[in-house]
């Protein structure tokens, strides 16, 4: 098999190419080129190979969004060697879950999150070397030392497509996160599949994206995708918060927007008693959850352009199903991306009618073989060519896709099966309401009926009233069976880091 090594491809053509006074990334004040940003992924490589890091040996990165997260994926790569990027908001015994699971020899963190993560690594049997970006830490290399120590050319390490070159970890809804395992030749399928094709991104684009890096989603809008065409990224190491996104994107002028239904959500609040302007954005991205129709529409009307709504995963690696520009239907997924075949089946996986609810199924390139140590799982949910998402959808006559839920969302109300999607889709577009989520409630007599948890908006008051005028809302646009039989108004819905909502935490509350 020939020679292919990812950060050849996404970094070093670049200078080939004549882009190496472009500028690839900004980052508060400060802009950093391509032919920067590759001297500095040498000098990491270099350092890495002076420690004694060998090939398929993994380097997990608990950094935020910030040239060093990019000098330390792309450098770890190069050598050969298998990136880890980890969540920055994980408490102590998790960073020891992933230094175990990994089995990393290096740890590369940054100094404001090292109180996290050292009361665990005196019990660390693979870690030979700590890295800290920012302040010193005792023990440890220090980034801007040791960087500047090493030479600033690196041939990249020999090593396939079929090799890996990088682990993202799975959100965890159930049990600890499992390692996914991926390529060096998967950024590339959806990077010609769904940026080029959907996106039509191009060098002269600027990308912005409050999903972070160590998310799949993150990874590929903030990084891969400009990486690939020669484009500019804008990186922001803060917490993704509404007014914090909409001040950067007003400042930076980006062409291209990602984030995700709740913080669009909150970004429409933050735009009614504030004037943002958005001009310089030609396409919105929303994923990790369904984007409701009712968020959709109210986007376009405030900044004029439209939110193509996508779903991936952190094991086909980025969307796979997506919205098209200028043919959206508001509230559906859209269709297949490019590379990538899909199938809705029922239990025994045969292929349902057009307009049944089932499981859906998706084929690609980009699919990762395995999770790590995790055997059993992946014989279940890595069924030969297909993946088995875990996602419920139906397909409507015009070959559009319409989300239903998780597999395990779903629940019968009078023998007929209910999607909380519907109901919570409903219930955003009351004036009131600015999140949702409906879980089956046991009554007392053992059976299920509909519960919603509402998030109201800024200023709105929780009263009996008001439930019982959601209830009547809801009740008059759907069929009626499916209406809340009570509603409960909570602060925040539980999430996972990378924005999706964790029902099962709901259903806690009613156990």
């Amino acid at each position: 098999m020939s020679f292919f090594n990812l950060t050849e491809y996404f970094v070093d053509r670049h200078s080939r190419e004549g882009r190496s006074h472009k500028a690839a990334i900004q980052y508060g004040d400060r802009t950093a080129t391509y032919g920067e940003v590759a001297a500095q992924v040498n000098r990491f490589g270099n350092g890495l190979l002076r420690l004694g890091l060998q090939e398929e040996q993994r380097v997990l990165l608990v950094l935020p969004d910030c040239a060093e997260f990019v000098i330390a994926y792309f450098g770890t790569m190069k050598v050969g060697a298998v990136a880890v990027p980890t969540t920055t908001a994980a408490r102590a015994s998790d960073y020891d879950h992933f230094l175990t699971e990994s089995r990393a020899r290096i740890l590369v963190i940054d100094s404001t999150l090292f109180h996290e993560v050292a009361p665990v690594l005196s019990s660390q049997h693979h870690l030979r070397q700590v890295i800290v970006t920012g302040d010193p830490k005792p023990g440890c290399l220090h980034w801007d030392e040791w960087l500047a120590g090493n030479p600033p050319e690196l041939d990249a390490a020999k090593t396939t497509e079929d090799d890996v070159a990088f682990w993202l970890w799975t959100s965890g809804s159930t049990g600890r996160p499992k390692a996914v395992v991926h390529l060096h030749r998967d950024w590339m399928v959806c990077c010609e599949n769904y940026a080029l094709e959907i996106l039509g991104i191009g060098p002269d684009d600027v990308t912005f994206s409050s999903s972070k890096l160590f998310h799949a989603y993150g990874l590929g809008n903030g990084l891969m995708f400009p990486f690939h065409a020669g484009a500019t990224t804008v990186l922001f190491p803060g917490k993704p918060k509404a007014k914090a996104i909409l001040e950067i994107a007003q400042r930076t002028r980006p062409t291209l927007f990602f984030s995700v239904p709740t913080l669009y959500a909150l970004m429409l609040q933050e735009a009614e008693g504030e004037s943002y302007c958005l001009d310089s954005v030609r396409l919105a991205v929303s994923a990790a959850e369904p984007l409701p129709a009712e968020i959709f529409r109210r986007w376009q009307r405030q900044f004029g352009m439209e939110i193509l709504d996508g779903i991936g995963s952190t094991e086909v690696l980025h969307i796979y199903l997506s919205a098209r520009q200028g043919k959206v239907k508001a509230g559906s997924t859209g269709s297949a991306v490019r590379g990538y075949k899909l199938r809705i089946v029922d239990s025994d996986e045969q292929d349902v009618p057009e307009g049944t609810i089932g499981d859906l199924l998706v084929a690609g390139e980009s699919i990762a073989p395995c999770y790590w140590n995790r055997q059993e799982l992946t014989a279940e949910r890595m069924r030969g060519r297909w993946f088995f998402t875990g996602d419920k959808y139906r397909m409507d006559q015009d070959g559009y896709y319409w989300y239903a839920g998780r597999s395990d969302d779903m629940f019968r109300v009078s023998g007929q099966w209910i999607s909380p999607v519907e109901i919570e889709s409903v219930l955003i577009e009351h004036e009131n309401v600015l999140e949702a989520a409906a879980v089956a409630y046991r009554e007392p007599n053992g059976l299920f009926t509909p519960k919603a948890f509402v998030v109201l908006r800024e200023s709105i008051a929780a009263t009996p009233e008001l439930a019982q005028e959601l209830q009547e809302f809801v009740r008059g646009r759907i069929t009626p069976y499916k209406y809340p039989r009570r509603i409960e108004f909570i602060e925040k819905l539980p999430k996972s880091a990378a924005g999706k909502l964790l029902r099962y935490k709901l259903r806690d509350l009613e156990a």
